[in-house]
């Protein structure tokens, strides 16, 4: 199987590559995040990301399987935390979940969304590849199919 690399179009082994859903409604908040995601969230952990601008298209996308994870933004139209319980809910093994909060004081409602993580607007181009690794490596680390 090939994946289509996020920043070219150039075809990519996807053996080891993991895939980041990205959902967030505005065009420069997901140019945002995947800058700051960059091609490897760690030296050994190489990722594509696959952006989305609506909750439709995160559903189709996680019901058509390999999203190793899924970054919400929770302050998107309409917003990520509500879409991320829904996801919990009703996708046979969940991918882990991401949220992106506007203020630190919404990160109670990330809990109530079930989130596996959450992170503060704006995202901190540190910060975000290092929470994104972690998530990879527990998933992988207790996935029955890896």
């Amino acid at each position: 199987m090939e994946t289509i690399d996020a920043m070219s179009s150039t075809p990519q082994p996807s053996a080891e590559v993991a895939t980041v859903l990205l959902y967030a409604s505005d065009r420069l908040t997901r140019e945002n995040i995947r800058l700051a995601l960059g091609r490897k969230v760690a030296r050994d952990l190489p990722v594509q990301v696959l952006e989305v601008a609506t909750q439709a298209a995160v559903i189709t996308a996680l019901d058509a399987g390999g999203v190793d994870l899924a970054i919400l933004d929770g302050e998107a139209v309409p917003g990520g935390m509500g879409l991320c319980r829904q996801l919990k809910d009703e996708i046979f093994r969940c991918p882990p979940v991401l949220v992106l909060t506007g203020r630190r004081d919404d990160a109670w409602l990330a809990t109530w969304s079930r989130a596996d993580g959450v992170l503060e607007h704006p995202v901190d181009p540190v910060r975000l590849p290092e929470v994104v690794a972690g998530l990879l490596r527990s998933a992988a680390a207790t996935s029955p199919s890896r």
